[in-house]
């Protein structure tokens, strides 16, 4: 994902380098502490590149143009009728329950630059409605690779019995606008919302990181119902996360927590529901690249988003 203020802001200290199992256990809530044990216990990966991974090519500013792979029939986010909330039968431990997936970005934003460029109120300021998203230096977009985890993550969240929304599906020229994509979620009275994307960093930064909504009453946005309960589904995303793709939490955000909180973010403030974003990895960094474009490290990367959400609602 890319921002406005990305070369504004400080670069955090690497705390990784030293002692990324000891840090990461000393601050993460304990619902992170079997996936980081496991992921330290095996040694972690020594690069962090999954084996068969492709390598990143070179460099390509232009985001590819179309989404990979078929995708089925869109079930995007309207705010339809909440089911009910009856106990789970059949082993679907989470019939009942409503999930918005949000992709972030869309592959056909760069074809709309005055739209998705125009200011929206997002309640403590203005931002643009949406943004093309990034690439990996051979071309690998961002709002692809956000759709091909989404529909995975969809399809291991219905197995479950969950009702699963998406945001867009590739299904529109354009958007949806930020504030839309929060208003998906509340619409649908969605028990979690979680917004997947992928970092545009400089190389040799590192690892994911899950965003957390900060505390904002201004405008519209009032962000204190969902600040408690969108950290304890962040902080069991992370967990979950580490030790389902094998993957270290963020050597340049979060100072090693794979945490971050922001107060910028239109997706996060005017949410009414639990929502997290989650930077599965540095597009622009070639050896997180050669996992982004990973098929099996994209499986793994929706099963820990998806257990994450699983964890936290089986908590409720």
């Amino acid at each position: 994902m890319l921002y406005d203020d990305d070369e504004n802001r400080p670069s955090l200290s690497r705390r990784l380098r030293s002692s990324p199992a000891v840090i990461t256990v000393a601050v993460l809530l304990p619902a992170c502490l079997a996936g980081w044990f496991i992921w330290h216990s095996a040694g972690g990966p020594d690069d962090g590149t999954a084996a068969g991974a492709p390598a990143s090519g070179r460099p390509q500013e232009s985001a590819a143009r179309t989404p990979g792979g078929a995708a089925r029939p869109s079930h995007t986010a309207t705010g339809d009728d909440k089911p009910g909330n009856g106990a789970p039968a059949g082993g679907r431990p989470l019939a009942g329950k409503i999930i918005v997936i949000d992709p972030g970005h869309n592959p056909n934003n760069y074809h709309h630059p005055s739209e998705i460029n125009r200011r929206v109120n997002i309640g403590n300021g203005t931002t643009e409605c949406d943004t093309t998203g990034t690439s990996t230096n051979s071309g690998y977009a961002e709002a692809r690779f956000t759709l091909d985890v989404s529909h995975r993550m969809r399809a291991l969240l219905e197995k479950q019995g969950a009702t699963v929304r998406l945001t867009q599906d590739g299904d529109r020229g354009f958007g949806p606008c930020v504030t839309e994509r929060a208003a998906a979620g509340n619409k649908a009275e969605a028990d979690a919302a979680v917004s997947v994307h992928a970092d545009g960093s400089a190389a040799g930064n590192r690892g994911f990181h899950v965003i957390l909504p900060a505390l904002v009453k201004a405008g519209t946005a009032n962000t204190a119902p969902i600040v408690a309960p969108s950290r304890d589904l962040g902080t069991r995303i992370a967990g979950r996360f580490v030790r389902d793709t094998g993957t270290a939490p963020s050597n340049y955000v979060g100072g090693g927590t794979g945490l971050d909180t922001r107060s910028d973010l239109g997706g996060l403030n005017l949410s009414t529901v639990p929502k997290v974003f989650i930077e599965c990895g540095n597009m622009r960094d070639p050896k997180d690249a050669a996992l982004l474009t990973s098929e099996s490290w994209r499986q793994k990367a929706a099963q820990g988003i998806a257990d994450g959400i699983s964890s936290f609602l089986h908590a409720e």
